[in-house]
């Protein structure tokens, strides 16, 4: 079974990168490496969302991102479907904290249950059709809502939302334009979705 295994971001500035995602702890998600000479402008179309046990670990996670340079677009709140957060990374990078509790239940755990990469994008069916081509399987489909790809225990998931719907989701514009700055590392051979982004073997891509 194709899947993905690394998540590997790229930053215009190397060094703010690094010394953020140490000081935030989100690093332990990622890797990091230089942004080529494409602009990029925006919305990049994708989030990382982290899925955690406890409200206070969604605080805990906004905390540390914020005390690090991130800012927040969203702050953690209770919602329909549980407790969740927003922020943007120095970088540019869209990550989202949730969890299903809604009640606070203890202090932070310090753990994260699940890595969801979720890649907006413009024509659902046809990205579902791509990925499957190169051997992923899907797991969960809602139509043109959502797609959920399988993955291997301990691995990140891969995920389709519609890019607008994605964007209203983290509170920004869905203009975005130029490069995606992320490269999405596994097995396979190296292959560009519909929406432009790139897939690599997992090996090239440079640990943080």
């Amino acid at each position: 079974m194709t899947s993905l295994s690394l998540l590997t971001l790229e930053a215009a500035d190397l060094t703010a990168a690094e010394t953020f995602y140490a000081a935030s702890g989100l690093g332990a998600h990622v890797s990091l490496r230089a942004a080529g000479d494409e602009p990029s402008e925006g919305f990049r179309g994708f989030a990382v969302s982290l899925t955690v046990p406890r409200p206070a670990d969604v605080r805990a996670l906004v905390d540390a991102a914020v005390d690090a340079g991130a800012t927040a677009l969203k702050p953690a709140a209770k919602s329909f479907w549980g407790y969740g957060a927003i922020v943007r990374t120095p970088d540019g990078t869209v990550w989202k904290f949730a969890s299903s509790e809604k009640k606070d239940n203890g202090p932070a755990t310090g753990r994260v249950d699940r890595v969801v990469l979720l890649l907006g994008t413009t024509d659902i069916t046809a990205s579902k059709e791509c990925y499957v081509g190169h051997g992923l399987t899907v797991a969960k489909s809602y139509g043109r809502k959502y797609v959920e790809f399988a993955a291997p225990e301990g691995a990140p998931t891969l995920a389709l939302y519609p890019l607008k719907g994605l964007a209203k989701d983290v509170g920004l514009p869905a203009g975005g334009s130029g490069s995606h700055r992320i490269a999405l590392g596994g097995d396979g051979s190296p292959f560009t979705d519909p929406d432009g982004f790139a897939w690599e073997p997992a090996v090239v891509a440079s640990a943080l």
